[in-house]
C-alpha cells in the first residue's frame, strides 16, 4: 500500500513524512544521518498523538534506517509505537 499522506490532514505542520503502511496503519518516516534521541522521541510522540486524534485505533510506527537510542525505543514501545 505505502501511500504518502499529507501531514496537514492530521493537523501536523512541517516537513513530516507520513506513510500509510496498511489498512489503518500509519508510519512517520525519518531519514537522516544522526541518531534519534529522547528529545526526538518526545516530539514524535506529540505527532503520533495528533494522528491518534484523527484516526482513533490506528496502528502507529516509526519507519527509519537511523540508529535509535535505547531509551527512545522503550518510550515508543510503552506507547505501542513500533519501529520498522
Amino acid at each position: 500500500m505505502n501511500n504518502l499522506i499529507d501531514p496537514k490532514e492530521f493537523g501536523i505542520m512541517g516537513k513530516t513524512v507520513i506513510e500509510q503502511v496498511g489498512k489503518n496503519h500509519y508510519a512517520i518516516v525519518m531519514s537522516r544521518k544522526s541518531r534519534i534521541i529522547m528529545a526526538d522521541g518526545r516530539k514524535l510522540l506529540e505527532k503520533f498523538e495528533q494522528i491518534k486524534k484523527v484516526k482513533s485505533g490506528a496502528k502507529l510506527s516509526l519507519k527509519t534506517a537511523t540508529p535509535v537510542c535505547s531509551k527512545t525505543i522503550a518510550l515508543l514501545k510503552n506507547h505501542n509505537i513500533y519501529i520498522i
